[in-house]
């Protein structure tokens, strides 16, 4: 199995998107994680710079929206429309609201999974806050009447939800952790969803966590003869990088981070995701 590390565009949005994908080539990863842009001249440059350097995208799919269930329905079709264009390897969607019923929202895995059989590119549901699976508990839930609900991986969300390093969820990371397809890989704590540096020993115990939830995906993912593992280093900007206080001044680079991120995944988990 191969292992892919992606870059998201997040916290760059200040920039030209020719610029932003020269500079997250140049670093080393490996390919994309990026939302369809809404200018025309922006999305024919991703596609082109794609095709050119043959490097994947993980399309994210987090702008439908809609006061109803009916408005958010025809938005989600719509934006998973336009993310099939530029043939992703998969698509990570920001699925359902946590205020949506049970039915509402298995009607929207349901769709999405019909969508991945008709284009052949896979749908995942971030594990994310105020959507359908944003605590274990509610995915729990989702996996016991959805067999088809499948995950990014992001228990950043879930450790900020909970408060805690979700030691009385094992039976549900386990099956989280079956049904992951690719992964957010930023750490969380107990009360955010994000440490300010995983490079700093006061938050070691968290990246041990993360990093062995990281270890079981790869090898659940190996294990089920999959070809490719897709990883995106997430660390983004304020607010979710805390501050300083009266300057706002962010407390490190969130592009350095996610740098480091990606050597501490390939050092760890390629000669494991290869090995027979």
């Amino acid at each position: 199995m191969e292992l892919k590390i992606l870059c998201p565009l997040w916290g760059h949005g200040h920039l030209p998107i020719f610029s932003f994908l020269e500079k997250v080539r140049s670093a080393g990863f490996d390919g994309f994680d990026t939302w369809i842009p809404e200018d025309k001249v922006e999305r024919q440059i991703l596609y082109d710079y794609l095709q050119q350097f043959e490097m994947p995208l993980v399309a994210h799919q987090y702008q439908a929206h809609g006061a109803t269930f009916r408005q958010f329905k025809a938005s989600f079709i719509k934006r998973l429309t336009e993310c099939a264009v530029a043939q992703p390897v998969l698509i990570n969607s920001h699925t359902g609201r946590d205020w949506f019923t049970v039915q509402e929202n298995i009607e929207l895995i349901d769709i999405a999974h019909d969508f991945s059989i008709k284009t052949g590119i896979p749908v995942v549901h971030e594990t994310h806050r105020g959507r359908l699976g944003y605590a274990p508990q509610s995915a729990a839930e989702m996996f016991q009447l959805c067999e088809q609900y499948l995950l990014t991986a992001d228990f950043s969300h879930w450790t900020c939800v909970t408060e805690s390093m979700l030691e009385n969820f094992e039976h549900i990371m386990d099956e989280a952790i079956k049904r992951t397809r690719h992964v957010h890989a930023r750490i969380g704590h107990e009360n955010g969803p994000q440490v300010p540096d995983p490079r700093a020993s006061e938050w070691s115990y968290a990246s041990k966590k993360f990093l062995t939830w990281w270890e079981r995906i790869v090898l659940e993912n190996k294990r089920a003869g999959r070809l490719v593992l897709t990883f995106t280093t997430e660390f983004g900007p304020p607010p979710y990088m805390p501050t300083l206080p009266f300057s706002n001044a962010p407390v490190a680079d969130p592009f350095e981070i996610n740098c480091f991120m990606k050597d501490v995944l390939k050092s760890r988990y390629t000669d494991l995701a290869g090995a027979r």
